[in-house]
């Protein structure tokens, strides 16, 4: 039961994120004008932080004790956020620019695959350690 509790908090926590992700994406790339390059890591930057402290807090609900444990979860977080930064620069490129695809559409399936990767290595490797993942 928890497990599933878990899971649908991952989703729920992940719609989220990729709503701020594409929410941000569009401010800056619509309103702002940016170039949808520097949109997608501005946006990405913004949806880490809140992906962060929603993965720590309602998913997993990872308890650090202590400033090294602390740090050690942070960094391997934007870490593996960062691969899949790349994940989801490379796919934006290939989509647009290869498929000549809409980018807002690229965006959205980016996003997906980006949310099944970072489950996977939140649940196996970052929060491992957590409440949830003790349950």
């Amino acid at each position: 039961m928890k497990k599933n509790r878990e899971i649908v908090n991952y989703i729920i926590m992940g719609i989220l994120t990729t709503g701020v992700n594409i929410v941000s994406y569009y401010v800056l790339t619509e309103a702002g004008v940016l170039d949808y390059r520097i949109a997608t890591v501005i946006a990405w930057a913004v949806s880490v932080l809140f992906a962060y402290v929603t993965n720590k807090k309602y998913v997993f609900g990872s308890r650090t004790s202590g400033l090294r444990e602390l740090l050690h979860e942070v960094s391997s977080f934007f870490f593996f956020r960062i691969l899949s930064l790349g994940i989801d620069f490379i796919m934006m490129i290939v989509l647009v620019e290869l498929v000549v695809m809409d980018d807002f559409l690229a965006k959205i399936i980016a996003n997906g695959v980006v949310i099944v990767f970072n489950y996977v290595v939140s649940k196996q490797i970052i929060f491992k350690n957590s409440v949830s993942a003790k349950n």
